[in-house]
């Protein structure tokens, strides 16, 4: 959960000649499968994807995303009216939220599949997520769902080709460490 505080009143501070936040709001915000679900049920269309969003459909996320009830409109203002708060909502958005790494062998090729959060609920009920994760970051459930393919996969067979790179491999450490020539 993201936690920032928006500055809702500023006054000019004369003795240090600067700026100072006299009044904000406390605003919890959450980048999860219920918050895409909500806007993509408003836009009727994916989220997650290439099409660039419009500031209107980045500022409906933006509110979709809001966990803290009874937010004033002047907060929401003050909150798209600030870089810095948009800067950090989008740290927020991108950040991995896990420790979990994947051993990426080769180039990969994009999927075609236009991911929907339909799609997501699906992966998470044929892998018996339980369904408190859509409130996650959405990062660190899809690495979830990455995590469960992974695992319920058989381990892939290596080709002729691998198997005696492999073993030349293991041969080749073996002399080394015993001194030998063969």
């Amino acid at each position: 959960m993201l936690v920032i505080n928006v500055p809702v009143v500023e006054d000019f501070d004369d003795e240090k000649q600067e700026w100072i936040v006299t009044e904000s709001f406390k605003l919890e915000m959450e980048h999860s499968l219920a918050t895409l679900s909500k806007w993509e049920s408003f836009f009727e269309k994916p989220f997650l994807g290439t099409e660039e969003k419009t500031p209107e459909e980045l500022f409906w996320y933006f509110e979709a995303m809001i966990v803290t009830p009874n937010v004033p409109p002047k907060v929401m203002l003050k909150l798209v009216e600030t870089r810095e708060l948009i800067e950090a909502i989008d740290q927020y958005i991108n950040a991995k939220m896990t420790a979990t790494w994947f051993n990426e062998k080769g180039p990969r090729r994009p999927s075609r599949e236009v991911v929907t959060a339909e799609i997501i609920y699906h992966w998470m009920i044929s892998h018996n997520i339980w369904l408190e994760c859509e409130h996650w970051h959405l990062n660190r459930l899809l690495t979830l769902i990455k995590v469960c393919n992974q695992k319920n996969t058989p381990p892939k067979k290596m080709s002729r080709r691998e198997m005696l790179a492999e073993r030349a491999k293991i041969n080749a450490r073996r002399k080394a460490e015993l001194g030998t020539s063969g």
